[in-house]
């Protein structure tokens, strides 16, 4: 049997679908288990037991200057043309909220079945269905597999933990993952209110990692964080945070793997450390947490009224922490 999985999003998204993939895997041992996913969220799959093969394209709007637009679709066709060659017995729309997203690529793959949000069966179990895992996972009613969904699953790169534990060897204290970016303005923290939060958790012994995307914020492609990273560290003053911008996925997901907790916004950096068992202090503007908060490992979810991060206090963010970190 040859399953393909479909979910070419973000992130998140895809951490969120590892629980389906695992399912699938014990259904189906001796099964054929692919997916389709895109260039940037494809490492969340390296070295994930539950996959065979991971086909990945590009996004035209993760191309670097200077890369060809026609040789990433042209490359992009001809990892379509080998799926469909492959002769796929099924393949799975994993995307909740759109349920024929997807549906005019699955029909030229020409599959024996497409499983998505549209069949009968799935819908009746996204009915109760709150958090994005469950609503993934309601697509396993489709080869008939029951119970709750089984944990994130999530293996970094040993090399990219040990260059991490490396930066915080000589930093006594708890390892504390601080990530400064986030996709939606909504979610975005003020660099003002980084650098005091950094100041009191460095003044409490922890060990403070700063993390965040490298490159300007004006790169159109990959908008980055540099200057507010720059700005942390200037208010900060010297040797009160350890600077660690993450320029690929992998080593991202090494350094949270390194630390012992998580501060961040809702985002892919925060389903990254649910994934890694880390607990978690999650900002959260105008996403609703009961779809999106961290699945599965002890956090605290801070949100203000406004559902803009940049409302949030100092005070309450160090209060989530004292309470997700006491025994």
């Amino acid at each position: 049997m040859k399953i393909l999985v479909i979910r070419r999003d973000n992130i998140g998204d895809l951490v969120c679908t590892t629980p389906l993939l695992a399912a699938l895997r014990r259904a189906k041992p001796g099964a054929w288990i692919g997916a389709l996913v895109n260039s940037y969220n494809a490492p969340v799959l390296e070295r994930n037991p539950d996959v065979d093969a991971v086909v990945t394209y590009r996004k035209l709007k993760h191309l670097e200057p200077g890369e060809s637009a026609l040789g990433a679709l042209r490359a992009r066709l001809a990892s379509f043309w080998k799926l469909r060659q492959a002769k796929l017995d099924v393949v799975v729309l994993a995307t909740p909220g759109a349920p024929r997203r997807g549906l005019r690529l699955a029909r030229w793959l020409r599959p024996a079945r497409i499983a998505g949000f549209d069949d009968g069966r799935v819908r009746a179990a996204t009915a109760g269905a709150r958090h994005e895992v469950e609503l993934v996972f309601a697509l396993a009613r489709a080869f008939d597999i029951q119970g709750a969904p089984p944990p994130l699953a999530l293996n970094p790169d040993p090399l990219e933990v040990e260059k991490a534990r490396a930066k915080l060897a000589s930093h006594p204290g708890a390892r504390v993952a601080v990530h400064l970016s986030a996709r939606r303005q909504a979610q975005r923290w003020p660099a003002a209110r980084f650098a005091e939060l950094t100041g009191k958790l460095s003044e409490r012994g922890a060990a403070v990692m700063l993390l965040w995307s490298p490159g300007p914020a004006s790169h159109p492609q990959h908008p980055g964080d540099d200057d507010k990273a720059e700005e942390v560290l200037r208010l900060l003053g010297a040797g009160r945070a350890i600077p660690y911008p993450t320029t690929q996925l992998p080593a991202l997901i090494g350094a949270l793997a390194a630390c012992d907790r998580v501060i961040c916004a809702d985002g892919g950096a925060m389903h990254l450390a649910a994934a890694l068992q880390k607990p978690v202090v999650a900002l959260f503007g105008d996403s609703p947490p009961e779809r999106w908060r961290p699945w599965r490992t002890r956090h605290r979810v801070v949100r203000s009224e406004s559902r803009n991060v940049a409302d949030l206090p100092v005070e309450e963010v160090l209060r989530a922490y004292e309470e997700v970190t006491a025994p």
